[in-house]
């Protein structure tokens, strides 16, 4: 045993051949211990070829578990890269790995790292299979996408408002049946009101008349090009998320690739409307034959925020131990901050988790 480690606060070394990575934007640190080598640190470019050269040299020194911090989005290829090698890689919180007692600043952060964890004071924060990853990424694009649309959909009730259209007062959505056929037809040079009210679609609550009076508008040249070209991009995001729509349907075909079709019919639909953005196909048929269970069963549940708590949190919920310490990761449950029996803070944690803000 190497005197680094045993003098490591006089802890006990569970992992005997673990190694720390200290990750930056340009290179990688990366600290073995050093009874495995002469030279226990080493720095790696952040190209492939050298984050492929990282992984041989671990796997050369027989190192078992590599940790690192989630800095960004730097680890991702990290991680991806010494996985596939075959080595344990565990993601640690930086707010835990800074809340050990140590002078930090005096050694090198792959160092520090790197006793943390051959001591066992480091747990790994939970990531999917690579899998669930896959669908994550896509149903995490796909979001991205969707804020772009609202951005185009803003600009063009901009420029609608700028000529004194009030469309938005007389349909409930101006990207529906109504208000895209409108908009449409203005973008193409119409300009008579009568004309414009007959493309009211016929679920539209206001009259042919009420449609007629808000369409009388003071058509700019400077205007109509905005909203041309709002509707251009509106329209060039709708076909971006039809095709990240198939993207997801074809991960969710690979996940159910060995999964068995469930013997019980899946049952009705608690409901039936179709919600605003919603994925372009049977969603729910693919999750409950992947979870064998239609989860839009649930209060408050539908289809695409079933998708979602499987893609953020997979199908294995035994990582986490109790339901307590799942609610706890998602930062729902109250602080317990008591001193004296008194409770001094009972406040939640701050999260950025995305099923928190979803179902919070």
């Amino acid at each position: 045993m190497s005197k680094a480690i045993q003098s490591t606060n006089g802890l006990p070394v569970i992992h005997q051949r673990a190694a720390g990575v200290d990750i930056g934007s340009r290179f990688h640190v990366v600290a073995v211990p050093t009874d495995l080598t002469d030279e226990p640190v080493q720095t790696f470019q952040a190209f492939t070829a050298d984050i492929q050269r990282m992984a041989n040299w671990l796997l050369s020194l027989g190192v078992e578990t590599v940790v690192m911090e989630s800095t960004g989005v730097y680890w991702v290829p990290v991680f991806e890269v010494l996985e596939s090698a075959g080595l344990e890689v565990i993601v640690a919180n930086a707010r835990e790995t800074r809340s050990v007692p140590g002078r930090k600043s005096d050694i090198n952060d792959a160092q520090w790292l790197q006793r943390l964890h051959a001591c066992g004071l480091l747990r790994a924060s939970f990531r999917p299979g690579r899998d669930i990853a896959a669908l994550r990424a896509y149903l995490r694009h796909r979001e991205r996408l969707l804020d772009y649309t609202a951005a185009h959909i803003q600009h063009m009730q901009k420029a609608l408002t700028l000529m004194n259209l009030q469309l938005h007062h007389v349909v409930q959505d101006i990207t529906g049946a109504t208000g895209m056929k409108i908009i449409r037809a203005i973008v193409r040079g119409e300009r008579n009101p009568d004309v414009l009210a007959e493309f009211r679609d016929s679920r539209c609550k206001a009259s042919t008349e009420i449609i007629r009076g808000a369409l009388v508008g003071n058509y700019q040249p400077e205007h109509v090009f905005a909203l041309t070209q709002s509707l251009a991009l509106y329209d060039f995001y709708q076909v971006r998320i039809d095709e990240c729509d198939e993207q997801i349907a074809q991960a969710l075909v690979v996940l159910n690739a060995d999964k068995p079709v469930p013997d019980q019919p899946i049952p009705k639909a608690r409901h039936r409307t179709k919600q605003p953005n919603a994925i372009n196909f049977d969603v729910r048929t693919a999750l409950y034959q992947l979870v064998d269970t239609d989860l839009t069963q649930i209060h408050g549940i539908g289809p695409f925020l079933a998708l979602r708590l499987i893609a953020e949190c997979g199908t294995d919920l035994s990582k986490w131990r109790t339901a307590k310490h799942f609610t706890s990761w998602l930062t729902l449950s109250p602080g317990c901050k008591i001193s004296g029996g008194k409770v001094l803070s009972a406040h939640s944690r701050k999260s950025n988790n995305r099923l928190t803000a979803t179902y919070g």
